[in-house]
Parts: structure tokens; C-alpha cells; sequence
């Protein structure tokens, strides 16, 4: 155990040294944390006041962008002080607390893509059966499975990987990554992480898997759906009911894909920070823009709501 040490805290590198770039980069990141908070910000406070979008794909959409808000919350701050600091002390509780945290909301958001994608396709392929089919009964048991799931599935991969003991982690704490994601932590455990490897793997491969399998379930049977209506208007209303949805789900898996699909020992430390960049923070920014601008709901509602702050200003 000489080579052994008791670990209590790690250190971030973050994206290395930037060449004078750091302050440059951090400014596009602070943009894009701040877009990110307004965005979702501003579909959850316009789903809360707008009465006519009450439905259950905006109750759907209010409780996806509630943790976009906390999926990147759980990533950017920190990674924000790696720009301005250079690397940074995260202390062993707060790595535990930081991945268990990105986990479960990464998990959530499999979840309620797959309940967004349900709705469509009972909007879509069930049209008079809707109401009754998507109501508060359906609803609710449908978020709280989300949200059940999200605090549990993690707790499996968190408690098998840092029950490993700080004593078994190699003297060498530092980490090439902005958080602490468990590529780079089990790569600093000297003891065997096969076992902690294969139970991720397959949980990971179950809470995204069947979400995803079900979104391209819907999905096929909507574009069929789609595909027989016979006029052009109403093929029109489909498709844009379901394009902000199908832009989203797309951008998740094949960001989140990219990074947990391909080998760790076949990709570039360099990449494969680039590839989690995007999917943990710039498309969370994406996201409530795809949702707002390409939705004429929202935009609806966005200008009905500033008519009546501006109408309430002048009385």
C-alpha cells in the first residue's frame, strides 16, 4: 500500500493552458451559461402564466427545461473557474456530490425526452382519444417516474465507484476533465474498476436505451401518421408539432452518444472534452432557443404576455 494515499480532495485541470485565450473562451461560456438560465427561465415563467399552453407537452417541456437549469448548473460554475482561475481544488464530498448530481439529471432528461415523444405520438396518431388518454392521471405518473428514476440510477454507479476508498486512488489527483465525470475518476483508482465498468455500462445502456428506443418508436409511427394525412396544412401542423422535439432528441443522444459509446482508450483527452462540452452545456443552450423560436405556442404566448405587461404599464 506504499504507493497507496488517502485522497480528500482532486484537482480539475479543466482545458489546460490556453494561450491567452482563457478570458476570450470564458466570456463565450459565461454568454452561454447565462442564455441557457434565461431560456429555460422564460418557457418556465411563460408555461406558469399562459393559460392556453397548460397541456400536457408544456407540462412535459416546464419540467425539462426545471432540469436543464440544474444539468448545467451542476457543470458550468465550476468549470467557469477553470477559465478564470486555471485549475481548481474540488474537495472528494464535492466530486461525489457533482457526479452524482450531472448523473441523475442526465437521466431525467432521457426520461422526459421519452415523455415528450409519447404525447406526440397520442397527438398525432390518436387525435380524438388525446384528452383522455394524455391527462393529469397520465401526466403526473409520468414525471414522477422521471423523477424517481433520476434520484436512483446513480446511486448505484456513484456508491460502487467512490466506495473504492479514497485510499485506493494513486497518488496522482489530478484529473484532465472540467468535472468529474467517471472516465477521469476511475482512471485515477489503482485497484480493479471492471466490475464498476460493467454495472455502468449496463445501467447506463437501460436508462438511455429504452428512452431512445421508445422516442424512435413514436417517432416512425408518427411519420407514418404523418405521411397519410392528406393535406398539406394538416401534414404542416404535424411536422412542426413534432420538429422542436425530434431537434432536441437528436442533439442529446448524439452529443451524450459520442462521448459514452466510443472506447475511453480510443479517444483524445482533447476530444473527448470538446464532445462533453457540448452536450453539457452548449446544447442545454440550444435547447429552450429551439424550443421558443421554432414554437409557435410559446412565441404566442411570449407576445401575449408582454401585450399585457405593456398594457398593464400604462394603466
Amino acid at each position: 500500500m506504499g504507493n497507496l494515499t488517502i485522497l480528500n480532495e482532486f484537482l480539475l485541470l479543466g482545458f489546460g493552458s490556453l494561450h491567452g485565450l482563457q478570458f476570450f473562451l470564458l466570456g463565450i461560456f459565461l454568454g452561454i451559461y447565462v442564455v441557457t438560465l434565461l431560456g429555460n427561465i422564460l418557457i418556465l415563467t411563460v408555461i406558469s402564466l399562459d393559460c392556453s399552453i397548460q397541456t400536457p407537452m408544456y407540462f412535459f417541456l416546464s419540467n425539462f427545461s426545471f432540469f436543464e437549469i440544474w444539468y448545467t448548473t451542476s457543470i458550468a460554475p465550476k468549470m467557469l473557474q477553470t477559465h478564470l482561475s486555471g485549475p481548481q481544488v474540488i474537495s472528494f464530498v464535492g466530486c461525489v456530490v457533482q457526479f452524482y448530481f450531472f448523473g441523475s439529471m442526465a437521466v431525467v432528461e432521457c426520461f422526459l425526452l421519452a415523455a415528450m415523444s409519447y404525447d406526440r405520438y397520442f397527438a398525432i396518431c390518436s387525435p380524438p382519444q388525446y384528452p383522455s388518454l394524455m391527462n393529469v392521471y397520465t401526466c403526473i405518473p409520468l414525471a414522477g417516474g422521471s423523477w424517481l428514476g433520476e434520484f436512483l440510477t446513480p446511486v448505484v454507479t456513484v456508491t460502487m465507484t467512490f466506495q473504492l476508498q479514497p485510499i485506493r486512488f494513486c497518488p496522482t489527483y489530478k484529473f484532465d476533465h472540467f468535472f468529474c465525470d467517471l472516465a477521469p475518476v476511475l482512471e485515477l483508482v489503482c485497484s480493479d474498476t471492471e466490475t464498476v465498468e460493467e454495472t455502468t455500462f449496463l445501467l447506463a445502456s437501460f436508462v438511455t436505451m429504452a428512452p431512445f428506443l421508445l422516442t424512435v418508436a413514436s417517432y416512425s409511427h408518427n411519420v407514418a401518421a404523418v405521411l397519410r394525412i392528406p393535406s398539406a396544412a394538416g401534414k404542416q401542423w404535424a411536422f412542426s408539432t413534432c420538429s422542436s422535439h425530434l431537434i432536441v432528441v437528436t442533439l442529446y443522444y448524439r452529443t451524450l452518444g459520442t462521448v459514452y459509446t466510443i472506447p475511453t482508450a480510443t479517444q483524445a483527452v482533447a476530444l473527448n472534452k470538446i464532445f462533453s462540452l457540448f452536450y453539457t452545456v452548449v446544447t442545454p443552450m440550444v435547447n429552450p432557443i429551439v424550443y421558443s423560436l421554432r414554437n409557435k405556442d410559446v412565441k404566442k404566448a411570449v407576445r401575449r404576455l408582454m401585450s399585457q405587461w405593456v398594457y398593464a404599464k400604462r394603466t
